[in-house]
């Protein structure tokens, strides 16, 4: 058996390989999902670097829109990585289109749409690191870390301009959405579920949900208070109002995951002193997962579940 510490070498090696690895070199390979049917958007924009945007339909799409159903809709975050794991570095995706075929064939979630938003590799860091996160660090070790990682500086927020002025309203035109905030979620991990809540709170008359897998409060690839510490500052000021929202957070416990046991805990007290409650609020530790898309496909059921299904 290898020892504790290379596996968890070896996990953010891998991590830090496929999270970064350009969009442009997969750009010509449209993801092939098992189920339904994807539409290439390119989308230029004034806000961020133009990059793919995959929108997966339902095969029953066009025979509901004729009946006159509209669809919610599921932003998602690192979108070459969700539906086909032949043309991803590690050979794993979250099979999200399997898992909502599934859901909604059973009728246990209403129609729903994804828009799956490529990262774009060495941007990965700057757009899904919280701006105003980051102004609540100190100068020092932590906050130069992640600034070094950093193309062009920090770069959420020009990216969140780009979902909600850009691509928003682009889906909205295009497909038979339902526009309205309580059909409208965002969804990510690792780096993306923090984005998703920072999304979640800084546009909270758009986005209805969040959902966070193995969400990395610690911001590095080291435990440590600061980075945790000046999330949870900034959430429970601009955490929204729960009567309006749902959130879901995980992680599992191993590899990656295994450094996450105190931010995971001490940010669901954050989040629950906010008013959240188990109605709007389910978080959830998975023992003996790791930190990667085989995992966060495994367990995608329960937060698909608690966001999409109607109250």
């Amino acid at each position: 058996m290898l020892p504790r510490h290379f596996c968890l070498f070896a996990t953010i090696a891998c991590l830090f390989t496929v999270l970064t690895l350009p969009a442009a070199r997969a750009q010509g390979q449209q993801p092939k999902p098992s189920t339904g049917r994807l539409e290439r958007i390119d989308l230029p924009s004034r806000h961020i670097e133009q990059r793919p945007v995959d929108v997966w339909l339902p095969a029953d799409y066009a025979e509901r829109v004729g009946q006159g159903q509209r669809f919610q809709v599921l932003y998602m975050h690192d979108g070459q990585m969700l539906f086909d794991p032949t043309i991803t570095m590690n050979r794993q995706s979250w099979r999200v289109d399997v898992a909502l075929d599934r859901l909604a064939r059973s009728g246990r979630i209403p129609p729903t749409i994804v828009v799956a938003i490529w990262n774009r590799g060495e941007f990965r860091d700057a757009e899904y690191f919280p701006r105003k996160v980051l102004e609540r660090l100190a100068p020092g070790k932590h906050k130069s870390t992640l600034e070094s990682h950093m193309k062009q500086g920090a770069r959420s927020d020009d990216y969140l301009r780009y979902l909600v002025d850009e691509l928003k309203p682009m889906i909205d035109s295009r497909y038979a959405t339902r526009p309205e905030r309580e059909s409208t979620f965002i969804m990510g991990s690792s780096r993306g579920a923090v984005l998703s809540v920072y999304a979640m709170s800084e546009y909270p008359q758009v986005f209805g949900g969040a959902a966070g897998l193995s969400v990395h409060w610690i911001g590095t690839f080291e435990r440590n208070a600061a980075i945790p510490m000046a999330t949870f500052a900034y959430l429970s000021a601009h955490l929204p109002d729960p009567a309006a929202h749902r959130l879901y957070l995980d992680r599992g416990t191993e590899a990656l995951d295994a450094l996450y046991g105190p931010s995971f805990e001490f940010g669901g007290d954050v989040i629950r002193e906010r008013g959240y409650t188990d109605a709007n609020y389910m978080e959830r530790v998975f023992p003996g997962t790791d930190h990667s898309e085989n995992a966060w496909s495994a367990r995608l059921d329960i937060p698909l579940l608690f966001l999409l299904a109607q109250p």
